[in-house]
């Protein structure tokens, strides 16, 4: 018995050294703040804007009008582009989801990230035996693709210094 155990304990500390070698690690663990303390966010009401607003909050970040620095976000623009031939069975899009932004410095309008785009995509398969969720799953897609491109934003702004 105490021999199986020795072997388990030293497969699994033989797994976690070769997956800690190769750089692997957990999401959301180790991730560095965002170098602002306060953020001021300009642009569309959409969902992708309340999204952001509420996971700058969420990441202790305070969005206010008159903070030093201003990030402008563009309308989102979502694409989708047909992958099958066949008009029955099932079909396959590629979902892209397009966003404009940029970070300023109110005091001198000095650029920190100038005209960026961020760019998120996702496979859709859909069954033309199920149509009543194709709205449903499209949403769903959608959905997700904001929450991407979020999470691209804040590693982006992440990489910021912070002036």
């Amino acid at each position: 018995m105490q021999r199986r155990t020795l072997l388990r304990l030293t497969l699994a500390t033989g797994a976690s050294l070769a997956l800690a070698g190769c750089g692997f690690r957990l999401r959301g663990m180790g991730t560095a703040s965002l170098p602002f303390a306060a953020l001021a966010v300009d642009g569309t009401d959409d969902d992708l804007s309340r999204l952001a607003v509420k996971r700058l909050r969420a990441a202790n970040v305070s969005v206010e009008e008159a903070a030093p620095q201003v990030l402008n976000l563009g309308p989102e623009s979502f694409g989708e582009q047909r992958l099958s031939v066949l008009k029955s069975g099932h079909q396959a899009y590629d979902m892209t989801l397009e966003v404009p932004f940029s970070v300023q410095r109110r005091d001198d309008g000095a650029y920190l990230l100038d005209q960026q785009r961020l760019k998120v995509q996702e496979r859709l398969t859909l069954s033309s035996n199920n149509l009543l969720s194709v709205d449903d799953r499209r949403s769903e897609v959608q959905r997700r693709l904001r929450r991407k491109a979020v999470d691209q934003l804040l590693e982006r702004l992440r990489a910021l210094d912070g002036q």
